[in-house]
């Protein structure tokens, strides 16, 4: 028997986050691979197998153990309307990052997607507008709180997000085909609950990043003599 009509449809929520997460979000992320161009080049991502290495434990040992947090933060204290605690956590998020280049990409996402809150009437965005302490997870923590999207979701959007870009690089970079990269996808797409449970579960001195592998690959690519990205 057809079950067609008896699901509820999609919430305001659950719709406003796909808008967050989609490709089209005018940010500019496509621009940054976050150190994997560098990975590509030293033959250390060289085919499917050592990509989804690479970002498997980029989102296990920098994603969940560092950015949720501070997005569960952030989030926590826009509903609170305590922005400075929502700047402090952004900024220790932005002094988290390792390299020049990665601190340079999340600013630039951060204000960005604070630009574009401001023109989507998103109240308090714009405050973050040229700040240098506005951080991507920050901004999207915001979106996310005005738009009633609760925090695991809003959490796992975040995760996805940063996952399809990562794909999208590799399969230019490596290079892999699209269904290779979709693979990818598929399986790392599946560390993302846990990733938001120990990450939303962390206390404040356990927040931290540790691949430093990423942070090498991230400040030699800023010689890099010819390349594709940003970071």
């Amino acid at each position: 028997m057809s079950s067609t009509g008896t699901s509820a449809p999609p919430s305001l929520a659950t719709l406003r986050l796909w808008q967050l997460v989609s490709p089209a979000l005018p940010v500019g992320a496509y621009a940054y691979s976050e150190g994997l161009e560098q990975a590509c080049a030293d033959r250390l991502v060289h085919d499917a197998a050592s990509a989804e290495d690479w970002i498997v434990g980029q989102l296990e040992h920098v994603l969940a153990s560092l950015d949720v947090g501070v997005l569960g933060r952030t989030h926590q204290a826009f509903a609170d309307g305590d922005l400075a605690r929502a700047r402090r956590w952004s900024a220790f998020l932005l002094a988290s990052r390792e390299s020049a280049e990665l601190l340079a990409a999340d600013r630039h996402l951060g204000q960005s997607l604070a630009r574009l809150l401001v023109g989507l009437e998103v109240e308090g965005a714009r405050r973050w507008v040229d700040d240098p302490s506005a951080s991507f997870a920050a901004m999207f923590a915001l979106a996310a709180t005005r738009w009633d999207i609760p925090l695991p979701d809003a959490a796992g959007g975040y995760l996805f997000a940063w996952l399809e870009n990562q794909v999208t690089a590799a399969v230019k970079l490596v290079p892999l085909g699209q269904t290779a990269g979709q693979r990818i996808l598929l399986r790392a797409a599946d560390r993302v609950a846990c990733a938001v449970r120990n990450g939303l579960a962390l206390v404040d001195d356990d927040l931290g990043s540790g691949a430093p592998g990423v942070a090498l690959a991230s400040m030699r690519h800023e010689t890099l003599y010819s390349r594709l990205f940003r970071s």
